[in-house]
């Protein structure tokens, strides 16, 4: 009998900002993305341009937060995110789904990576789903489809908002404002009248979320589209 193909899960290995500070993926991203999964019944894998331990970024490390708590004392759970699969050894036709986790170092590594986009652009055009929540959107500005179109050309879609970036004064820490990017790409724009609040937009098998309060709206979105 066949399987049923599995989800992915993208965590970046960037670990800092151009001011010096030390960044990498966010907590919250990962783990309530992947409970709700889990908890639906369905297999997930963990892969990082590297293939290199991702690096968390501190500020996330949130134990009071039940999903970060739940996974992170899971020890076989921790060791699979810390032990990732290479970009370079996936095969798209094992998964039904893949998840761009942020984190700010997600704005380095995931946009050049012409495998990691690749491996995308081959899940969608076999009819999967391509998933991103907050900076983790910075992976879908350079999927290119078969017919050489980007992804995000004619889709609404969302990621951290310039207005989080100001407010949380890291406008000149990253390599570019994600939102001016989207629209760069072709797509639109789409965020919440308030910042930090969730907010997830869905178009066609692309599914968005604004910012780290998103990620389980992202989940339940993805299983609704799945199922």
């Amino acid at each position: 009998m066949k399987t049923r193909k599995k989800i992915l899960i993208i965590a970046t290995n960037h670990d800092r900002l151009n001011n010096g500070q030390e960044t990498g993926y966010w907590l919250g991203e990962i783990t309530h993305f992947y409970n709700i999964l889990a908890d639906a019944g369905f297999e997930i894998d963990f892969a990082s341009p590297k293939g290199s331990k991702p690096p968390m970024d501190k500020k996330s490390y949130n134990l009071r937060d039940r999903d970060n708590r739940k996974f992170i004392e899971n020890s076989n759970l921790k060791q699979r995110l810390e032990t990732p699969i290479p970009i370079d050894q996936l095969n798209p036709e094992d998964y039904m789904a893949i998840y761009y986790a942020g984190g700010h170092g997600a704005m380095w590594d995931f946009p050049n990576n012409k495998t990691l986009a690749q491996v995308a652009a081959a899940i969608y055009e076999n009819g999967g789903f391509v998933a991103a929540v907050c900076h983790g959107s910075a992976g879908l500005l350079n999927i290119q489809l078969a017919d050489g179109r980007y992804l995000l050309d004619g889709k609404s879609a969302t990621g951290f908002a310039n207005l989080e970036e100001r407010l949380i004064r890291l406008t000149s820490a990253v390599p570019f404002l994600l939102e001016d990017e989207i629209k760069k790409r072709g797509a639109q724009y789409k965020r919440a009248l308030l910042p930090f609040i969730p907010h997830v937009v869905v178009n066609d098998r692309l599914v968005t979320g604004q910012n780290p309060q998103s990620a389980k709206a992202v989940a339940k979105a993805l299983i609704q589209l799945i199922e």
